[in-house]
């Protein structure tokens, strides 16, 4: 039964029987607008925030939240982060059914309670509370209710209504107050399109509603989620963390706080690691090459515990904790990093910014805040002449200089002593995202095929591949079996990989064979020329394309196969030679006969990063369409007559 026909049941049932319940408690009140690809509503979210002094600040949150399938649980959100600082007055849950009915009303006690960290005692004041609750059917209502205060007001809540796709809101206010002597400031985006007022309401100073979100869909090639949505972001230019006080109104004056507060007098370590690592770069006097060997001490020395930024704090700890118990965090092996660094006298900068492989979200350089923009440490290693040298500290086997997509082309808050400066990590450029393999392969009578191939992967697509030498064989082979999926019955004979750090390069040599490769048809064979690397991907169609076109990276493929022809046979048809070319990128092939028994496949094929608007969408898809179409463009063969041979 449909959600519409079942919440009609309902209503009869309850008209019949005379029940009146809260608007938002009941699934029947939904609006018909928002129930439509939907996996959760937001029936209502109210966030208040009060800063009652510059260190006392108090949120509270009300949210009554739909779920209308297991996809929308997470939607729920009902789960609260404290520490030393953060401390947690109330938190409650109630539980309705379809009806409206309460169920089951889950207090504090009841809630989960456990560590925000896995993996180490660092960080054993970072908690969670949340709920852990297993619907008996759906649609069913949670309310979740709770209230905390801290003393530290350098992270003040966002008004973000929408926090995933698939999730509509019916809904949505947040109010804030603070003192006349403390200056808000405020960051509005992507309200143009939403049903919105901004209103003083009840003595409160700043008061946002927002109604009637449809659900936002995922669309491919899109900008990141976080830039499309509604959010208002605030920030106080005076704020306390930790018991320091600030006033800072430009990232220069923040970024010299954090320096002075947060980063001084943690650098120290103990008198071995000192000597060890001043001995490591004894023979060196290039600062980069000095950098390579610290950087590897610290790979080889240390392991990574996750702790978002935001609940472990913004202070690291200190380089003598992480020498002690070899781990930490980004923000404790960045700083341990930087502070080894120090002592074989090469400079570098900790540095805060947004981490996503799929969002390339950047840190507003107009806008001074802690809350929302950061999410991850990296460090900074500045040169004169060439592009600045960053280091992703807590990875055990990325290459020294090398950040992949995880930070990669983004505006980033870089820390020095003189002040905070806004930098842009390192652009992996389309020609620097390369692939290029060479390879061969024999076609037999029986449409079997044998051969070896060569690839080699450099930036962003060596980001994509490196990890895969560290597999076990087993999983290696399952890899690539998935990779090469086309091929039905592929085996591997030998699978090598060389992971080059120095020139940040991946290396794949493989054997392989294939059973009923080709299609025989009397006379003649018939079979796709590139076996080994067609593109499959033809992005998703949209009837009404909301989001404009976002291609965050482009790459370039180059492959040259030489295939030998089983005996017997001749060339009846080759593909013709193809050349496209548009504003996305272009393609082009290329099959030269070699000899009688031996063709050449050549293929480029390059897609450019860039922005594009939702109109163009079609013609992007169309763009992959015909490149999956002309990757399988069908040699044909006919047998050698008698008379022929």
């Amino acid at each position: 039964m449909s959600l519409k026909n079942f919440c009609i049941l309902i209503a009869l049932l309850i008209s019949f029987l005379g029940v009146s319940q809260d608007q938002y408690y009941s699934s029947l009140t939904l609006p018909e607008a928002l129930t439509e690809h939907a996996n959760a509503v937001v029936r209502l979210s109210e966030v208040s925030v009060e800063i009652k002094t510059i260190d006392h600040m108090v949120e509270q949150e009300r949210r009554i939240v739909t779920v209308l399938n297991s996809k929308g649980q997470n939607a729920v959100g009902a789960r609260v982060y404290y520490d030393d600082d953060v401390k947690v007055r109330s938190v409650q849950a109630i539980i309705f059914d379809a009806f409206g009915n309460e169920i089951k009303k889950i207090r504090k006690n009841d809630f989960k309670d456990v560590s925000a960290v896995d993996g180490g005692t660092l960080y054993s004041d970072s908690r969670i509370l949340y709920l852990d609750y297993t619907p008996i059917s759906y649609p069913y209502t949670v309310e979740f209710i709770s209230e905390t205060t801290t003393s530290n007001t350098a992270f003040i809540p966002s008004f973000i209504p929408v926090w995933s796709y698939f999730v509509s809101v019916e809904n949505s206010r947040y109010k804030i107050n603070y003192p006349d002597d403390i200056t808000l400031r405020k960051n509005e985006k992507n309200l143009e399109d939403v049903d919105f007022e901004s209103t003083n309401y009840e003595n409160w100073k700043q008061v946002y509603n927002i109604k009637n979100i449809k659900p936002f869909k995922p669309e491919d090639h899109s900008p990141s989620f976080r830039n499309v949505i509604p959010k208002v972001m605030f920030a106080t230019n005076e704020f306390n963390y930790e018991g320091v006080q600030a006033e800072v109104d430009d990232w220069n004056s923040m970024g010299e706080w954090f320096n002075n507060n947060l980063l001084n007098g943690r650098a120290s370590v103990s008198p071995e690691t000192i000597n060890h690592v001043k001995s490591l770069v004894a023979n060196e006097t290039d600062d980069l090459e000095k950098a390579k060997k610290i950087y590897q001490f610290v790979q080889d020395n240390t392991r990574y515990i996750s702790v978002q930024v935001g609940i472990g704090g913004m202070r690291p700890i200190s380089a003598m904790e992480v020498d002690k118990v070899k781990y930490g965090d980004c923000k404790g092996l960045t700083n341990y990093t930087k502070a080894l660094l120090d002592l074989v006298g090469v400079k570098s900068y900790y540095t805060r910014l947004y981490a996503s492989p799929s969002q390339q979200l950047s840190v507003d350089k107009d806008f001074v805040s802690f809350g929302g923009q950061t999410n991850h440490v990296i460090l900074n290693i500045p040169q004169e002449n060439s592009e600045d040298v960053w280091l992703e500290c807590t990875s055990q086997d990325m290459p020294f200089g090398f950040i992949g997509d995880f930070t990669d082309d983004r505006d980033v808050l870089v820390i020095t002593p003189e002040g905070g400066k806004i930098k842009h990590t390192k652009k992996y450029k389309t020609e620097e995202n390369t692939q290029v393999l060479k390879g061969s392969y024999s076609l037999s009578k029986d449409g079997n095929i044998t051969g070896e191939l060569e690839m080699c992967s450099k930036g962003i697509q060596y980001d994509d591949k490196y990890r895969i030498g560290n597999y076990e064989e087993r999983d290696k082979d399952m890899a690539y079996k998935k990779r090469w999926s086309y091929i039905n019955s592929i085996a591997f004979d030998d699978i090598k990989t060389i992971n080059d750090k120095d020139s940040i390069q991946f290396k794949e040599i493989i054997k392989f064979r294939a059973n009923n490769y080709s299609k025989k048809a009397g006379s003649r064979i018939l079979f796709t020329i590139n076996a080994l690397n067609r593109s499959r991907y033809i992005p998703d169609r949209y009837r009404n394309r909301t989001l404009p076109v976002k291609i965050k990276r482009g790459f370039i493929d180059a492959d040259e196969i030489r295939v030998k022809l089983p005996s017997g046979y001749k060339v009846e048809s080759l593909p013709k030679s193809t050349v496209v070319e548009n504003k996305f990128g272009s393609y082009k092939t290329d099959i030269i006969a070699e000899s009688d028994t031996v063709l050449v496949y050549k293929r480029e094929f390059i897609v450019k990063d860039g922005s594009y608007p939702k109109e163009d969408y079609s013609a992007f898809r169309a763009f992959y369409k015909e490149v999956s179409k002309l990757d399988n463009a069908k040699v044909a063969l006919v047998k050698i007559s008698n008379h022929e041979n």
